[in-house]
């Protein structure tokens, strides 16, 4: 297995270094105790007003669901996402509940989260997520009958890690690029947008 683990100035925690986004999955099955995990993390993910405006469309390998979402993909997606023994449509609804259908302008934020801790679990139970934005929206809400009041936002392929050598030629190097983000000093800010937090200033590279 591709060892990709963050190279981080300070320790987090090891399932956060130790996730990534692959595209190579194996054919193995997801143990069903394993897949419930997963939507019992996300259910219990922070939202505005305990609103919980996610919804997930889950389909395996084999079946009807998982054929739809992977139709819905853009080509350079169906390449490796065939891989993948699991595809999750995961949706969020635009209005408020509680507030008499009123938009909820933090649905997007809190489906994020969602699956942000869908992830998190994956992680610890030994799973690979890739998430993916390239996908037609608008497809997938008629093939799934979504209600006026939800949209789909992104598409989640899960799996147990798989061997590169599978991928299309093109894709192969992708997944041995090791992984970077920018530094701290270019993202945390205080006083003004753009001003560097002290606390960041001339950190250790």
């Amino acid at each position: 297995m591709i060892n990709k683990q963050a190279i981080t100035k300070e320790e987090i925690h090891p399932v956060l270094k130790n996730r990534w986004s692959p595209r190579a999955f194996s054919g193995e099955a997801i143990e069903n105790a394993k897949l419930v995990r997963l939507f019992e993390a996300a259910q219990w993910s922070p939202s505005a007003s305990n609103e919980q405006p996610w919804s997930f469309i889950l389909g395996s390998k084999g079946d009807e669901t998982y054929q739809k979402i992977y139709d819905t993909l853009v080509e350079f997606n169906q390449l490796w996402a065939k891989t993948a023994p699991v595809l999750i449509l995961c949706c969020g609804r635009t209005t408020s509940v509680k507030n008499a259908g009123k938009t909820n302008p933090t649905f997007m934020y809190d489906l994020g989260q969602a699956v942000a801790h869908l992830s998190f679990q994956a992680s610890d139970d030994g799973l690979f997520v890739h998430q993916m934005a390239g996908f037609n929206a608008v497809s997938a809400a008629e093939l799934f009958s979504l209600t006026a009041d939800f949209v789909a936002v992104t598409v989640v392929a899960v799996g147990y890690i798989g061997d590169p050598e599978v991928l299309h030629p093109n894709l192969k190097k992708m997944e041995y690029n090791p992984r970077e983000r920018r530094d701290l000093s270019e993202t945390v800010f205080s006083g003004s947008f753009g001003e560097t937090n002290t606390l960041f200033v001339n950190s250790p590279k």
